[in-house]
């Protein structure tokens, strides 16, 4: 590819990622202030910890981990504030038992009567698919860099939304992410 072709491109993804970037800049340090030493408990043991006190009526707030939700939500960067939930929409993202002590925190990109189909925003292809009643939690905060952003800001909706309809060239997309990600470290 000629280079001012590839620049081109990535001026034009990288203009698409503006608003993205702003809910993405690096954490200073993993623990917000430096001082506070962060505690790593696998998924399998606490996310049906998290599971039962969601049900008893709390909030609970976990880190993620894993890249499936590129590049809304980054490993070991980003949180989530997880609470119950009295109804389930289409772009919710949902903490979902898959099978019995395998959990997701994916988008919900479809809704059938019972059936629940999910999505990672970083995911190519792949879906997962739950009952109603195995979704533990949804999100209702994301937190990056200690500022904390509403579920239902319209803003991370709307791009949530465009993240969705460019399924097609994700791949390159997420590449870009990626390469960019690489240059900031």
């Amino acid at each position: 590819m000629k280079k001012g072709i590839k620049k081109k491109i990535f001026g034009i993804v990288w203009k698409l990622f503006a608003p993205i970037r702003r809910f993405t800049a690096p954490a200073s340090t993993a623990a917000g202030n430096g001082s506070a030493a962060r505690v790593v408990i696998p998924n399998k043991i606490i996310l049906g910890q998290v599971k039962e006190l969601v049900r008893e009526g709390h909030t609970v707030t976990i880190m993620v981990k894993g890249y499936s939700m590129r590049p809304f939500l980054e490993h070991c960067r980003d949180s989530v504030v997880l609470a119950p939930f009295s109804e389930l929409n289409v772009g919710d993202v949902a903490l979902a038992e898959i099978f019995p002590g395998k959990y997701v925190l994916h988008r919900i990109i479809e809704l059938d009567g019972d059936k629940v189909t999910l999505m990672g925003d970083g995911n190519l292809k792949g879906k997962e698919y739950c009952r109603r009643e195995e979704v533990a939690a949804v999100v209702r905060t994301f937190i990056r860099n200690g500022v904390a952003t509403d579920a239902d800001n319209e803003k991370w909706k709307r791009y949530a939304r465009l993240w969705r309809k460019l399924l097609p060239i994700r791949k390159y997309l997420l590449w870009i992410y990626k390469l960019n990600l690489e240059q900031k470290s």
